[in-house]
């Protein structure tokens, strides 16, 4: 007798739910199979590969932040400034958040598995300083930012006027970006502590040390 594939992964307890095992199978994480509806054989071998929890560094970043703020996301509708791969997205996703709309100034760059899950709405080309209300599928009750080039202070204004009262943050400060030019080294690194203030103990490739900034909106 055969069955669908997503199926006999949650029944062997490899998957703690059907969307899980769908998304574990697009992930590529169980060999010889591409489709989660496949009919399979209730005897057949089924393999999971390990693999990374999500689908870029940035995933991982953002779910230790969520885990040392103690922050909760489930049924969120969340916006993710400079989504590019789309980790933090991922991380929200698996997280439970109700939506997300992943934002990037790019183009192509979201993981297929991220683009094609039904609570993504996919924003690209949108430079988040030009950034319209009317752009955005809802207001966000929590938002997420991790961009490059430009700083926080040009990145988020426009992004947070448009969240819902009572929102939420977690923003990825990368001090290269936010510096000055005399106080960024050779490489693009700072290395004046006088100049990064505060280390999030998570060092970028080149050594700069990024770190998490929690935000909400003030009470009135």
């Amino acid at each position: 007798m055969k069955k669908r594939l997503d199926v006999l992964l949650v029944e062997r307890g490899l998957a703690e739910s059907r969307a899980q095992a769908q998304a574990l199978v697009l992930a590529g994480r169980v060999p010889g199979h591409a489709k989660p509806g496949t009919q399979v054989e209730e005897s057949a071998p089924i393999a999971l590969e390990e693999g990374p929890r999500f689908v870029s560094r940035g995933g991982e970043k953002l779910a230790h932040a969520l885990e040392v703020f103690g922050l909760d996301v489930e049924g969120e509708d969340c916006l993710d400034v400079g989504a590019s791969t789309g980790g933090f997205t991922d991380c929200l996703l698996q997280a439970g958040a109700a939506r997300v709309c992943a934002l990037d100034v790019g183009y192509g760059q979201l993981h297929p598995r991220v683009r094609a899950d039904p609570r993504v709405t996919v924003l690209e080309r949108t430079n988040v300083r030009h950034l319209g209300c009317e752009q955005l599928p809802f207001a966000p009750t929590f938002v997420t930012c991790d961009v490059s080039f430009i700083g926080l202070a040009k990145a988020l204004p426009p992004a947070l006027a448009c969240a819902a009262p009572g929102w939420r943050a977690v923003v990825l400060v990368k001090p290269q970006f936010e510096a000055g030019r005399r106080d960024v080294g050779k490489g693009g690194v700072v290395r004046d502590p006088a100049v990064r203030r505060r280390d999030s103990g998570l060092p970028g490739p080149k050594g700069n040390r990024e770190l998490f900034l929690q935000l909400e909106a003030a009470s009135h």
